[in-house]
């Protein structure tokens, strides 16, 4: 018995030192403070570039692989991407896999729900994404806190490679829509045109039909979104002194490669002086086209046909001298950048339409189709294998059965926007759009007057449609196209600087949509009884007293120069260079050029001043009523600057050719530059002063106001 209880006490002292062994290397392996030295040690390692270390931890400590700094929720993984380490990513995912055939450390988050795969995808680099993705396809999948996988990440910082190599490592279309729409609604073609990455929209377009048909949570859709590209793009051209002059089909069908253009356009403007020459004195009557969205020139200033031709030649030559100097590499490459972007929007909106048939455009949002159910219990779960291509998925009750009253159809947002190209586009493929109204009952006329858009008002009167339904549309205030036109809004909407000039181009507005209605709409009055020069009146008092401060400005600035220039040549012109003969009383230097040049000039200097001074004069003298400032006084303003600027540049030369008989001796052939160099700072003043020059002539002359895409408020 003793034997058997002494076996007895030794087996039991054996089993409880196996269990206190190995409790002690289950708590030596879990130790915090080894643990914590492991988190140390990759932290320090790879946040001072060792990576070699952190390699070999990650070699010798499997757990390290699972390891997440406790600030950030980082791993060492997610560093090295952050960093850009392609070879380092490569060989911590091969360890990941060799260690771990399901790969569980590639699904491991950071604080903000980010995958490694997430940041690989912001990073762009297609080399760690391929690499990532190939080790576990279903990490594509796995959403972050905001419900964004992966691959909806592509899309939303505009990766195109990123996109197409997430797409094939998942299998293509058939598992690929499963991932590209976040808790919003958003879906990557969304996010994609929001962020001004077309070629990227355009590839989506490709692989994915049904996601123009998709509603995010506002009610948007992704032809909503393509509207506000245009204009933006407009807003930047514009902002450059560009034109859309090209014809968006040359881009898509292009007949040569790119590096070629400038050996095309010269052999082009060859043809051209040709064609010129042959048909000298040839009728080209009906062979004016009107613009279209296939021959867009909405924003081109008018060319006329016979000044084509040398205006491409002063163009190619311009550019061929820009190349030599070197001077605006930049800029023209930024322009051309921007009118690339506009070829594939253009592109974009047709496949959009193209796929919105029956009129779909404007709904089909009730059940999105091929949406994850996302709520906070699966944000990070992939969607089931079980679910079959074409399926629809609840998507919550916010987007389910969504209708949002307030959204404008995609029509009426490039109305108010000023997208003629859109319209038009949207008209061809939907003739009924013509009647879509938003929640005021405003139609795309009154959107179009408004907000102040000539390009889509003056394609609608040329288009074949129900003018008297369209046109003689009233909102839900009473108020028709008149009134809206005759409204001020907060904003400046005319691109034209100083509220003389803004408030014109206000008339100038009014009259152009008021020729454009029936007679009797100019006495209709809203629901509150108001006539649309009511309206006028009481919106446009501020703009007609800072109209009226800035032309006694200008005008009042002007008069004193005026005034000193006449005083001057009065007082030049009763001095005779050289004096005159006692008998007969006649110039001595009669005979002289430069002594009639003097003559002439003091003489033009005078009366052009004078002429100056009684414009300005006028000016300050004026009422400033509101039809004051639709021509009366733009106009006295531009005779009055016309007559400065000559009278300025004819004392000038004046002075210069009384002087030469001083120095004409002495200098000689060296007179002429220096009173070239005398006549500079005169000469920069004049050009500061040009460019209102130029906005008064081209608010006198042009009959429609251009649009602005730059927007500024009424201070």
């Amino acid at each position: 018995m003793p034997k058997y209880k002494h076996k007895r006490w030794k087996l039991e002292q054996q089993i409880e030192s196996n269990l206190e062994e190995k409790e002690a290397a289950t708590a030596a392996k879990l130790s915090p403070p080894q643990m914590e030295n492991i988190e140390k040690n990759l932290l320090w390692k790879a946040m001072e570039g060792d990576w070699e270390e952190v390699l070999k931890i990650y070699n010798e400590k499997p757990d390290a692989h699972m390891t997440q700094i406790r600030m950030s929720g980082n791993t060492a993984l997610h560093i090295a991407v952050t960093d850009g380490k392609e070879n380092i990513v490569e060989q911590l995912v091969s360890l990941i896999c060799e260690r771990d055939p399901r790969a569980e450390a590639l699904k491991i988050k950071n604080h903000e729900g980010n995958t490694s795969l997430h940041l690989a995808v912001a990073f762009g680099s297609l080399r760690m994404c391929r690499c990532i993705a190939k080790a576990d396809p279903g990490i594509i999948g796995v959403r972050n806190n905001n419900g964004e996988t992966p691959f909806f990440w592509a899309g939303l910082y505009g990766k195109k490679d990123a996109f197409l190599c997430l797409h094939f490592a998942c299998g293509g279309k058939k598992i690929g829509q499963y991932y590209c729409r976040r808790a919003d609604g958003d879906t990557i073609l969304h996010r994609a045109i929001d962020g001004e990455f077309i070629e990227l929209a355009f590839q989506i377009l490709q692989l994915y039909e049904n996601l123009p048909y998709s509603y995010n949570a506002k009610g948007m859709t992704p032809l909503h979104l393509l509207a506000s590209i245009f204009v933006n793009g407009l807003k930047e051209m514009q902002t450059n002194g560009q034109c859309l002059q090209e014809n968006p089909e040359d881009k898509k069908n292009p007949s040569h490669p790119e590096n070629y253009k400038t050996c095309v356009l010269f052999f082009g403007l060859l043809r051209k002086i040709i064609h010129v020459i042959v048909n000298t004195g040839k009728t080209t009557e009906g062979r004016n086209e009107l613009p279209s969205a296939g021959n867009p020139k909405y924003m081109q200033f008018s060319i006329p046909s016979n000044y084509q031709t040398c205006y491409d030649t002063i163009k190619l030559l311009s550019k061929g001298l820009l190349i030599i100097l070197g001077v605006g590499y930049g800029r023209v490459t930024k322009i051309q950048e921007k009118k690339e972007k506009h070829t594939w929007a253009v592109q974009v909106m047709n496949i959009l339409l193209e796929h919105a048939s029956k009129y779909e455009y404007d709904h089909n949002g009730g059940n999105p189709h091929i949406m994850s159910t996302l709520d906070s219990r699966d944000l990070g779960e992939t969607v089931p294998s079980a679910i079959g291509e074409g399926d629809i998925v609840g998507f919550g009750q916010d987007i389910k059965g969504m209708k949002n009253p307030e959204l404008e159809t995609p029509i009426l947002v490039a109305a108010k926007y000023g997208v003629a190209e859109m319209v038009e586009k949207i008209l061809e493929v939907f003739p009924m759009a013509i009647h879509d109204m938003n929640s005021k009952k405003k139609n795309i006329v009154l959107l179009a007057v408004e907000h102040r858009q000539p390009h889509v008002f003056q394609l609608l009167l040329q288009k074949n449609i129900m003018k008297d339904i369209i046109f003689h549309q009233v909102d839900s205030d009473g108020n028709s196209a008149l009134h809206l036109a005759a409204a001020l809004g907060a904003y400046r909407p005319w691109l034209i600087p100083g509220a003389a000039l803004q408030l014109q181009w206000e008339l100038k507005w009014f009259e152009f949509v008021k020729n454009s209605m029936p007679p009797h709409f100019y006495v209709h009055t809203n629901n509150e009884g108001k006539t649309p020069k009511d309206i006028s009146r009481e919106t446009h008092t501020k703009l007609v007293e800072d109209g009226g401060n800035w032309l006694t400005n200008t005008s009042e600035s002007c008069s004193v120069v005026a005034a000193l220039i006449a005083t001057v040549a009065f007082a030049t012109s009763a001095t005779v260079p050289g004096g005159v003969k006692q008998d007969s009383g006649v110039p001595t230097l009669e005979n002289e050029p430069a002594f009639n040049v003097f003559a002439v000039s003091s003489l033009i200097a005078l009366c052009f001043s004078v002429t100056a001074v009684v414009m300005f004069l006028a000016i300050l003298t004026s009422r400033y009523q509101e039809r004051d400032f639709a021509k009366d006084l733009p106009r006295k303003l531009l005779i009055g600057l016309t007559s400065l600027f000559i009278s300025i540049a004819a004392i000038l030369v004046s002075f210069c050719a009384g002087h030469f008989f001083v120095i004409k001796d002495k200098l000689k052939y060296a007179a002429y530059p220096v009173y070239a160099i005398t006549c500079l700072p005169i000469t920069f003043f004049a050009m500061a002063q040009f460019p209102l020059y130029i906005d008064l002539i081209w608010t006198t002359i042009k009959k429609i106001p251009q649009r602005s895409y730059e927007a500024l408020p009424l201070t």
